[in-house]
């Protein structure tokens, strides 16, 4: 069974790998996932929601007391479906849950407000007093589902991203209290420090109180936490490190260092918490695609509900400027959708009657209606979400170094300053000189600089991609991407369109191609074959034929304008005795005989996409060595395409079979990574053994959705392209923070051990860089 936990307040990706780990560990936890850019802990666990909860809520406490554990849970969900509307929101009286779980002793996920006083994890939150688990804005939707037009009024306790990707915009209290608080902190303690340095206070024990008093001010949260640390066994948080160095200096008399170092500490954490923030927020603006409120028509009149309550076969109406809320399909009314935030096309696209919608576009001017096809979940903006959220949760195998090399850093890094403290003074006997070198030393060594920016940059990575009509399931495909050489095209409906057209008319005998067209088309109008209708459709008017005889394999006979035409293969031609002479085309030649004579060939083929030709050369520009293409089509028609397009190599006449021989070969001969790209059923095995799989998103089949790493939202090869440059930015800007981060660190722990800088510069080397490493991925965004 699968569990989601929401830990609210989790700034620390350092202590998220802990709560991970420990999370790992658990009997009767088979897989467990802190996705730390949503704060999101996802597990698959046979245990019982309670005892489940129980556990990972004292992990929680156990390594960040602050962080808030919201429980959600599908079958729970249902429960607090019926009974939101069964008693219209009011719940003032005790009632038993039929989930079995106990309502007394947590947090729920969704953020109702409940008169009576207690929590659960059914998705209500029962108490005034704490805040909701979904941090949504309650004049519209929470993460249940429903829309509350009640007032609830909640305290947000951190400014950051909601569970399910929506950045609500709403001003939270706590981050304009905090800064009050800090200000106020900061204030108190200068004031004390500055009183020192009166004559008064100059000397003796009242300066030392002074100094004791401001440092208590500025660190005694970090104390307690330090203290609370030791108790559990961490001994390498932050908090313990900062505590040991600062308590050191004072011991050696280095009041004011000891101060400045606790005041630049939470100056420096709070920075980075709201850098945290806006990078989290940022993120969310690019998913921001789920729709609070769907206008469905019940009982002759327009209902506002949540989108989750409206059943497929329903008809919901959408206004200009609205977001659409679910998959349907128009049948009323025309207009214009802004499809970017799904494909990342700009140009808007035309909504008319029998058109297909999907949800997460916005309506730009006429109002229409849909009939609904799908439910909220199984829409395209829910399976977007799901996607991108699932996928930041996948590690890269960078991020997973970054997680072990934290564990062994920080140790290492004490054990280091321990030495550094004890051996140089048995030598020169220069204890408080070594000591105070060793705390310093001590103060750098939190890896969160990198910790926290990692995963950042790929979840940013990830959004982007998203925004741009790309969606990358995982962060270790970012990573692939970047070291693509060799990318394999399926043809037909990848770089083809999957739809006849036809391409040229060659006339013979004095007929004309307007004629052969005409007397084909009518031939053709009652055949439901894609040639037929591709004739019929590019010749627009045409009347219906006497007397049509269809047979399979051969072609059409009829009479048009008391004319026999006959249009079809050789065949058909050869049987009736009809004399021709033509040179194949190589594509799908429909031959046109009327009334005995050989009036022409219209020449079918599937057509290129507008872009094919594009995505290939601009592939090519970013370093892409081979570029090839697998078909089951003729050699002739395969090699024309190939040319057409410009790729390097073209394999034809494959069976779905030899496709995966094929892609083997490749990257047998390849030097890197291999990306394969394709749409139907019969790539799904393709895909699935690429390096990099790739699916058309709009007209690919599910099995190759499921295969694909990477899916094409808009069907656009071009977004390849710009799938591989966002991969390549996020990799560069990833490599930046770790190596400037080490840099300064290892510059920072050489000085110290020489005893060249002091902890004032320390502060800097961890939540000064950690700062401008999280300011730097939020970059991979823009």
């Amino acid at each position: 069974m699968q569990h989601i936990y929401l830990l609210k307040g989790l700034n620390c990706a350092h202590c998220a790998g802990k709560i991970e780990d420990k999370a790992k560990k658990l009997a009767g936890v088979q897989e467990a996932e802190l996705n730390f850019a949503v704060s999101k802990l996802i597990m698959e666990s046979e245990l019982e929601c309670d005892e489940l909860f129980s556990k990972i809520r004292k992990i929680v406490n156990d390594l960040e007391p602050d962080v808030k554990v919201s429980a959600i849970c599908s079958h729970i969900k249902k429960h607090v479906h019926q009974e939101t509307h069964e008693h219209d929101h009011e719940h003032e009286h005790h009632h038993d849950c039929d989930c079995e779980h106990d309502h007394h002793g947590h947090d729920c996920g969704c953020g109702h407000e409940h008169h009576h006083d207690h929590d659960c994890d059914c998705g209500h939150d029962h108490d005034h007093d704490h805040d909701c688990g979904c941090e949504h804005d309650h004049h519209h939707d929470c993460s249940c589902g429903h829309e509350h037009c009640h007032d609830h009024h909640h305290e947000h306790a951190h400014d950051e991203l909601c569970a399910c990707g929506h950045d609500h915009g709403h001003s939270h209290d706590h981050s304009e209290n905090s800064w009050k608080k800090l200000l106020i902190r900061l204030s108190l303690g200068l004031l004390l420090c500055a009183l020192t340095f009166l004559p008064v206070f100059s000397g003796g024990i009242l300066r030392v109180l002074l100094f004791v008093c401001a440092y208590l001010i500025f660190g005694a949260d970090i104390i307690i936490s330090a203290v609370r640390g030791i108790f559990k066994g961490r001994l390498f948080d932050e908090n313990f490190l900062m505590t040991v160095a600062s308590v050191g200096a004072m011991l050696l008399g280095e009041y004011a260092e000891a101060c400045a170092v606790m005041g630049l500490y939470q100056v420096g954490e709070y920075f980075q918490d709201k850098a945290v923030a806006r990078s989290r927020r940022s993120i969310a603006d690019l998913t921001n695609i789920r729709a609070d409120h769907a206008n469905v028509i019940r009982g002759g009149s327009i209902v506002s509900v949540s989108p989750d309550e409206v059943e497929i076969g329903e008809t919901i109406v959408i206004n200009p400027f609205e977001r659409v809320p679910l998959d349907g399909e128009c049948v009323f009314g025309e207009s214009f959708l802004d499809t970017s935030a799904l494909t990342g096309e700009s140009v808007p696209r035309r909504i008319a009657e029998g058109d297909q919608v999907l949800s997460g576009c916005v309506n730009q001017n006429g109002i229409i209606r849909v009939k609904v096809t799908k439910l909220a979940g199984d829409s395209m903006a829910d399976r977007v979400l799901s996607l991108i959220e699932g996928a930041s949760a996948k590690k890269a195998p960078t991020e997973k170094f970054i997680t072990k090399f934290s564990r062994y850093y920080t140790p290492i890094v004490t054990a280091a300053a321990i030495l550094l403290a004890v051996i140089p003074s048995l030598i020169t006997g220069q204890w408080s000189v070594w000591i105070e070198r060793a705390l310093t030393f001590l103060v750098v060594s939190c890896p969160c600089a990198i910790v926290i920016s990692v995963p950042l940059s790929y979840f940013g990575g990830i959004g982007k991609a998203s925004k741009s009509g790309v969606l990358i399931k995982g962060a270790g495909y970012l990573d692939a991407l970047t070291n693509i050489t060799d990318i394999v095209f399926d043809k037909t409906g990848t770089l083809t369109k999957g739809e006849f057209a036809v391409r040229s008319i060659k006339c013979a005998n004095g007929f004309t191609e307007e004629q052969v067209l005409y007397y084909a088309a009518c031939a053709e109008s009652a055949s439901s074959h894609p040639i037929a209708k591709s004739i019929t459709a590019a010749c627009g008017e045409y009347e219906a034929a006497q007397n049509v005889n269809e047979r399979p394999g051969f072609g059409v006979s009829a009479v048009v304008l008391g004319k026999k035409v006959l249009c079809g293969g050789r065949r058909l031609l050869e049987e009736q005795g009809v004399a021709f002479e033509y040179e194949a085309s190589g594509g799908s030649d429909v031959l046109v005989a009327i009334d005995g004579v050989f009036a022409g060939v219209i020449v079918i083929s599937d057509m290129v996409k507008t872009d094919a030709g594009k995505a290939v050369s601009e592939l090519k520009s970013l370093g892409i060595k081979s570029v090839h293409m697998l078909t089951g089509d003729n050699e002739q028609v395969a090699r024309q395409a190939a040319d057409e397009l410009g790729i390097d190599n073209v394999l034809f006449e494959l069976l779905p079979q030899n496709k995966l021989d094929a892609l083997e070969n490749i990257m047998q001969a390849g030097l890197g990574k291999c990306a394969y790209v394709g749409d139907g059923i019969n790539d799904a095995p393709v895909i699935a053994r690429a390096d990099v799989g790739i699916a058309m998103g709009a007209l690919g089949s599910d099995a190759a959705l499921e295969a694909a790493d990477m899916v094409l939202m808009d069907d656009n090869p071009q977004r390849i392209a710009d799938a591989i440059r966002i991969a390549r930015k996020t990799g560069r800007i990833v490599k930046q923070n770790i190596a400037f981060a080490l840099l300064i660190k290892v510059l920072i722990l050489l000085l110290s051990a020489m005893g060249i800088t002091s902890m004032w510069l320390a502060v800097f080397a961890d939540v000064g860089v950690a700062l401008l490493c999280v300011l730097n991925s939020i970059r991979t965004i823009k």
